[in-house]
């Protein structure tokens, strides 16, 4: 990060969060990410099993709790189906709630952790701001090296660790299994995500790369949630995705790369300078 760029990044202070240009180009970026992660073939085929056990319900409950009545699962014979009327309305708010809850609890569990990484990033890039300028260009390379592992074109880190030591199915156990979640490193995952701790690193400032990383959580996140409440329809645009990953993991790719090559030819700090010169004098708080 050039020192003019530096200069107007660090001078927010208190409430003043977002401050110009720095995450104005950042924030989209990490948005997208996540939601590029979230469709991968990494997460999307594993998105039913989640919602199943940090909800305790089938799938069938699952896809029974659409507002319109329609069928609980396709699987389910329309002859034996219960028809719409005889499901008790309260039995079926409590279960959307349920389903609701137990989705943002799991959304919640690896935003935490997530955030927290966003946070360290954001402060030590501010305890080695001296030294931005080189340490940008390697998380360049850094970032390009991650863009190419999306795509499966690093080997060595298309491994998965995750952690098998599950918590009780429920909404109990909901957090704690996001937490793990985060805790593991998947192709899809781990390469979107290193990619915005290094962007959280160029932030210069915890909270701002605490921020970031919530930005990214979003757009991890809230399919899930969309998808909690609205399960079968879900799986029919899942299974269209499904015919399409190449295209997901090269838009991912594409992007990684992209911001990568940014950051090593200095031209994403030429874009923050011109994005902070926009902003000038303008100020916004959460």
């Amino acid at each position: 990060m050039s020192p003019l760029v530096l200069a107007a990044a660090t001078s927010c202070s208190g409430s003043q969060v977002v401050c110009g240009g720095s995450l104005a180009l950042a924030a989209p970026v990490a948005a997208l990410a996540g939601l590029l992660s979230f469709l991968s073939p990494c997460v999307l085929p594993l998105v039913p099993g989640y919602l199943s056990y940090v909800t305790g319900l089938s799938g069938a409950d699952l896809a029974g709790v659409e507002p319109d009545g329609a069928a609980a699962d396709v699987r389910v014979d329309p002859a034996t189906r219960p028809a719409p009327a005889t499901r008790p309305a309260p039995a079926l708010k409590g279960r959307r709630s349920r389903v609701l809850l137990g989705s943002v609890l799991f959304v919640l569990g690896f935003s935490a952790l997530f955030t927290l990484y966003g946070a360290a990033f954001g402060g030590l890039g501010h305890a080695l701001r001296q030294h931005y300028q080189g340490l940008e260009r390697i998380f360049g390379v850094l970032v390009i090296v991650l863009g190419l592992s999306f795509v499966g074109r690093v080997p060595w880190l298309q491994r998965e660790a995750r952690v098998h030591r599950l918590p009780r199915a429920g909404l109990a156990g909901a957090p704690m299994l996001g937490v793990l979640f985060g805790l593991g490193w998947t192709p899809c995952v781990g390469p979107t995500l290193g990619a915005v701790q290094d962007l959280a690193f160029s932030s210069a400032a915890a909270t701002r790369g605490a921020l970031l990383t919530f930005i990214y959580c979003l757009g991890l996140g809230l399919p899930f949630v969309v998808t909690a409440l609205a399960y079968r329809r879900a799986l029919g645009v899942f299974s269209v995705i499904r015919r399409h990953n190449g295209l997901v993991l090269s838009l991912g790719g594409v992007l990684l790369v992209g911001v990568g090559i940014l950051l090593v030819t200095g031209t994403w700090d030429t874009i923050n300078l011109h994005l902070l010169r926009l902003y000038s004098g303008y100020r916004t708080f959460l």
